[in-house]
């Protein structure tokens, strides 16, 4: 499967909490719910009922999984929150145990052995395995080269600090864009492949 990372960003690189006020105060980060006033049904929604279409799985870190499991079940008879409960999903997780897993169709993936399962499910068929949120889990793929595509959703907005899904390795990664939307909204959806 095709690994792709799909996240809102500002335009200084933060992805943290793009969807309230409580979704991810750490660090003291208080901008939470910032792209709400950028939401392109037309441009953005079309970039997310893409992505979803074609993919096989979805791959998430801990706490944004906890975040979308909170939510989406209780969407059900919405044609998008019946695929995302249906859809089989994976979590990244060291602390989760599986009686927590009460998302249908989920399965954890120990902590410890994320870059390895992976790897494995990537080379495990078609379709793509689709990264939503999830910084620190989209920052470790981006780090070890296990991705094949990412798509932003550039937000004309400063956050001034904040989490990021690029590592700070000092790795050079050049990427090649390989299509690009501009929302009335001012957002960018931009899709980006790694250059062999």
């Amino acid at each position: 499967m095709r690994v792709v990372i799909m996240d809102f960003i500002s335009l200084d690189g933060v992805v943290q909490a793009p969807g309230g006020p409580e979704e991810d105060t750490d660090g003291g980060f208080a901008h939470g719910g910032w792209s709400h006033p950028f939401f392109d049904p037309e441009a953005m929604g079309t970039a997310f009922d893409d992505a979803l279409s074609g993919a096989k799985a979805l791959l998430f870190g801990r706490r944004t999984w906890q975040t979308m499991a909170a939510a989406w079940p209780e969407r059900a008879g919405d044609p998008f929150a019946d695929q995302m409960n249906a859809i089989p999903k994976y979590v990244v997780s060291s602390t989760l145990g599986d009686d927590e897993l009460t998302w249908e169709n989920t399965t954890r993936i120990p902590g410890g052995e994320a870059v390895a399962e992976i790897r494995k499910l990537r080379e495990s068929g078609d379709g793509s395995l689709l990264v939503m949120g999830s910084a620190t889990l989209a920052r470790t793929l981006l780090s070890e080269g296990l991705f094949d595509e990412l798509r932003l959703m550039i937000e004309p907005v400063i956050l001034g600090g904040g989490k990021s899904i690029f590592p700070e390795n000092g790795g050079l990664r050049t990427l090649e864009l390989v299509s690009s939307v501009t929302s009335n909204t001012g957002v960018h959806v931009c899709t980006y492949r790694p250059v062999e």
